[in-house]
């Protein structure tokens, strides 16, 4: 592996940290995703047995990560755009 000469062998810490945070944007919908999927791994009950996960607690979870990953998408994107502001700045 060689490298040409005179491209530096790391990556700058700043640019280094923005692709990280661009890498975090782009796995978002994936993770909800995954978390969305989560309820369908949660036991059945039978159908005369008390069940101890009940519909109001699976959309309480649902709405929960649903608003998590809003919570999240905001954050993300002010740590983003933060970061393209002070790019143009210098």
């Amino acid at each position: 592996m060689s490298n040409r000469p005179g491209s530096p062998l790391f990556l700058a810490r700043r640019s280094y940290r923005f692709r990280r945070l661009m890498d975090a944007v782009r796995l978002l919908p994936v993770l909800a995703l995954a978390l969305w999927m989560v309820p369908l791994l949660w036991p059945v009950p039978d159908t005369g047995a008390d069940p101890e996960i009940t519909t109001s607690h699976t959309l309480r979870y649902i709405f929960g990560v649903w608003l998590g990953m809003i919570l999240l998408a905001l954050f993300l994107w002010r740590r983003t755009a933060r970061k393209i502001a002070q790019e143009n700045q210098s």
